[in-house]
């Protein structure tokens, strides 16, 4: 199964790169999927997934742009501004090109859409 992603946000489509771990594994079996994501901070947009997922959280002390994860088992993020963080994350995985992530999301909720690249 591919580790490549597409993620649709207005007009704008980006690809990511899922890490090879179980989180990654469990995401991949939701996908395609389109959600609402709500704002948060004004670096990060999110979403409550209906399940929750096996997690090996750790404190990265350094969000990046385009980084994908969850925060707890269910709450899946995706972080659009780099910052230091003292939070438990697991990572999923990384946009591979960042340009335009920011303006694509936005400064409130948005839909975005989650599909696998074969």
């Amino acid at each position: 199964m591919s580790n490549k992603l597409s993620i649709k946000v207005n007009s704008f489509t980006f690809s990511a790169t899922l890490l090879d771990n179980t989180t990654s594994v469990a995401f991949k079996a939701m996908l395609p999927l389109t959600i609402k994501m709500n704002e948060l901070n004004g670096n990060e947009k999110y979403f409550d997934l209906p399940k929750s997922l096996p997690t090996n959280s750790s404190v990265p002390s350094s969000i990046h742009n385009g980084d994908l994860m969850m925060y707890g088992s269910n709450t899946f993020v995706l972080f659009y501004k780099t910052f230091s963080s003292s939070y438990r994350y697991t990572k999923l995985g990384q946009i591979d090109d960042t340009t335009n992530l920011s303006e694509a999301l936005g400064s409130g909720d948005v839909t975005v859409t989650f599909e696998l690249i074969p």
